[in-house]
């Protein structure tokens, strides 16, 4: 079983990924790999292109950018979508969730952080 390497997305606090790595997490922000700017599709596709699950605020569009993905029969190494939390929360359900999976259940998923209460 792999590690899982998780890209967050913009919307996501760059602190979430700085306690997730010093906590032994393989973790990067679009910031860390100056990647701002870029439309979802993009990030969802660099994530993909380096086997990284991507975590994200951005629920709708995501919801579509995973079914593009299964209808193109593209791959992506998962799909991790959140309501915007207080930082404590998200960072309590994020490391549940890694915890609970592994790269290969979370490819080609679309997993709601919501039921890691």
């Amino acid at each position: 079983m792999s590690e899982i390497s998780l890209y967050l997305d913009e919307d996501v606090r760059v602190l979430l990924a700085e306690v997730l790595r010093s906590r032994g997490y393989h973790a990067t922000h679009v910031l860390d790999v100056k990647r701002t700017g870029r439309s979802d599709a993009e990030q969802l596709a660099h994530a993909a292109k380096n086997g990284m699950a991507i975590l994200t605020h951005n629920i709708r569009d995501y919801i579509v950018l995973n079914k593009d993905y299964q209808v193109a029969e593209k791959n992506h190494f998962g799909i991790i979508i959140s309501e915007q939390l207080p930082f404590n929360e998200l960072l309590r359900r994020t490391l549940k969730c890694l915890s609970a999976n592994s790269k290969e259940s979370l490819k080609n998923n679309l997993i709601w952080l919501q039921d890691y209460r």
